[in-house]
């Protein structure tokens, strides 16, 4: 069976903020040309530096609007006051190509695709200890005090969801870290299920070559 054939996994990797999760899967994609991010739709304005189509798809309040009507998005959420969506038609049609899909998106987020899309893989990234979250917040230099306490807060509430999901990686090492993500991603690609259409041939040919021994 060709490899165009296979379908591909979603795999739906949830942090609180300062945990890692956008450098770790900015390495995945590097490290496996099999693997693909989706690029979410929002109403926010663009930032310095971001470019549309990349960063993310910016669009007007009413056509995000629209497009929930429509039910274009596997999931959605209005988070301060803008909307952010995952389309749900580019994910099927990249699944469908055989290749793997990663939705970064928060717990919320992640309970509207396991919902539609229970087959998903669902990891979540935790810093090591508060201690070392408030560190890598503070680090950044880019958050006002009063801004670096509401998203420790916000991670104590992201972080209490953490048992849900499939996967629980602990980002100390990044190098470890990244490891333990990629495993996750090997070990799906070895399941029956999937070595099944792989090697589809393969194992027809090995099934029919021990009936000819036996004859």
């Amino acid at each position: 069976m060709s490899q165009a054939a296979e379908k591909g996994t979603l795999y739906v990797i949830s942090a609180p903020s300062g945990a890692g999760k956008t450098s770790l899967v900015a390495e995945m994609l590097a490290r496996d040309e099999r693997l693909r991010v989706s690029v979410s739709h929002t109403t926010r304005p663009m930032r310095p530096g971001e470019q549309d189509g990349v960063n993310y798809h910016f669009v007007q309040r009413e056509d995000f609007e629209a497009m929930i009507g429509r039910n274009e998005f596997l999931e959605h959420a209005n988070v301060f006051g803008n909307y952010y969506g995952t389309s749900q038609v580019w994910v099927e049609e990249t699944l469908a190509k055989g290749e793997d899909v990663i939705l970064e998106i928060d717990w919320q987020g992640a309970v509207q695709v396991r919902r539609l899309m229970p087959e998903c893989v669902s990891i979540f990234i935790v810093p090591p200890s508060p201690e070392t979250l408030r560190q890598r917040l503070t680090g950044r230099g880019q958050d006002a005090p009063e801004v670096i306490e509401r998203r420790l807060q916000e991670a104590a509430d992201e972080c209490s969801h953490a048992l849900e999901f499939d996967y629980l990686v602990v980002n100390d090492d990044f190098e470890v870290a990244l490891e333990e993500l990629l495993s996750i991603v090997r070990t799906q690609r070895l399941r029956v299920e999937a070595q099944e259409q792989r090697h589809a041939d393969l194992l027809a040919d090995l099934v029919a070559g021990g009936s000819a021994y036996t004859n």
